[in-house]
């Protein structure tokens, strides 16, 4: 999580270290007349409260009990789920007033949750299989609890498949964060992630992170280069000092940030947003009109600026451009299977094929690390690379 620049909870509350919380709120319930006891379990009486299934808009009589698990004909109704449950052999249990016994499946959430932010809070977060029946129940028992209880926002994220097949241990198709960071920089695992919104299921593929991780790179590479035009300058720029034509692209970008992020945390479209900036960025630097506009290295600063800005507010700003870019490049290799002498010793191969016109080893040698996701970059100054998808990965392109 720390490698993905995610930020640390503020409290990591364990069940176990709540149970006097969870019995008290179970009293609140049972005294407002919302549950039942029944040979030392708890069940909430869903009949009692109108509002059961508001999140998930499904109705009492939609639930058909019985299909994952045998009814328990002691219950009022056959949704009526446990608050408490009596212990059985070899379990833990804890002391309450009902007898020994456990917490049932929904309501540590619930108490917890109020325990450190109330019973009305912004954001309550969780995967789609958790809106019925879990949060759909933790609804239930806070609302029977207080009927003020009140959350704000309900965030569901959608499912990850792999190469469009369900991640699942069954099928093979399951791997973690850290076998993924492995091979792909975390940034680029990050930003692959972005460019779905959230509430959407997610197709995880070789290829999509192999694009993830080069836009990472480009959008690295380019403010990395933008940095280096404009060096140890301590430039500060206002509204009057940039062009209006840059002030444009910028107001541009940051309207479509604070439209798309505001529009259910929008990602997708904030990161498309980001080519306009970015492209009038390399003009500048690389293009002949570019380096002969007025008041050059205020655009650039603004513009650097304003994507640090918003990479800042999107998890995905490195510490440093450059070293974040060798970061890529190292992890490139190791996919390719490659340590930086071999790419180099290819590239001087390459350079005395083109100077004894040998063009078709020339194009031979750049074709075979390009199937390895080694891209060639020539300029005067010579041939770098930059990874880049490998080329047995790219789509083919059909014609009519």
């Amino acid at each position: 999580m720390e490698q993905l620049q995610c930020l640390d909870p503020s409290v990591q509350p364990r069940v176990s270290d709540h149970i006097p919380q969870i019995i008290d709120l179970i009293k609140q319930i049972l005294d407002n007349g919302y549950a039942y006891k029944v040979d030392g379990d708890i069940y909430f009486s869903v009949d009692k409260l109108p509002t059961y299934g508001k999140l998930s808009g499904r109705k009492l009589e939609d639930n058909r009990a019985g299909e994952r698990v045998a009814v328990d004909t002691r219950k009022k109704h056959p949704a009526d789920f446990a608050l408490w449950k009596a212990a059985k052999e070899g379990e833990p249990f804890w002391e309450s007033p009902w007898g020994r016994g456990r917490p049932g499946w929904h309501i540590e959430c619930s108490a917890m949750s109020a325990a450190y932010l109330g019973y009305s809070f912004d954001i309550h977060g969780g995967g789609m299989d958790l809106v019925f029946p879990h949060h759909e129940n933790e609804i239930a028992q806070s609302c029977a609890a207080c009927d003020s209880s009140n959350i704000s926002y309900w965030i569901h994220n959608g499912f990850v498949t792999v190469d469009s097949e369900k991640m699942s241990k069954s099928l093979g198709n399951f791997f973690t964060i850290r076998q993924v960071i492995d091979l792909y920089h975390p940034l680029a695992l990050r930003l692959f992630l972005m460019g779905t919104h959230y509430r959407s299921p997610i197709n995880y593929s070789d290829f999509l992170l192999e694009s993830a991780s080069e836009r990472v790179f480009y959008i690295y590479q380019t403010l990395h280069d933008c940095e280096s035009v404009l060096g140890e300058k301590a430039l500060t720029f206002d509204s009057d000092s940039v062009p209006s034509d840059t002030l444009t692209t910028i107001n541009a970008f940051r309207s479509e940030f604070i439209a798309s992020m505001s529009d259910d945390l929008l990602t997708p479209v904030t990161l498309a947003a980001m080519s306009e900036p970015l492209k009038t960025i390399n003009d500048l630097i690389h293009t002949r009109k570019g380096k002969k506009q007025a008041r050059r290295e205020e655009s650039l600063k603004a513009l650097e600026t304003t994507i640090r800005d918003v990479l800042t507010i999107l998890g995905i700003m490195p510490t440093s451009y450059s070293e974040v870019l060798d970061q890529l490049k190292e992890k490139a290799l190791k996919r390719a299977g490659l340590k930086e002498e071999d790419v180099l010793q290819r590239v001087q191969e390459r350079t005395d094929a083109r100077k004894n016109k040998e063009y078709e080893r020339s194009d031979a040698i750049r074709k075979d690390l390009a199937s390895v996701g080694i891209a060639l970059m020539d300029s005067p100054e010579g041939t770098t690379w930059r990874p880049a998808i490998p080329l047995a990965l790219q789509e083919p392109v059909t014609t009519p």
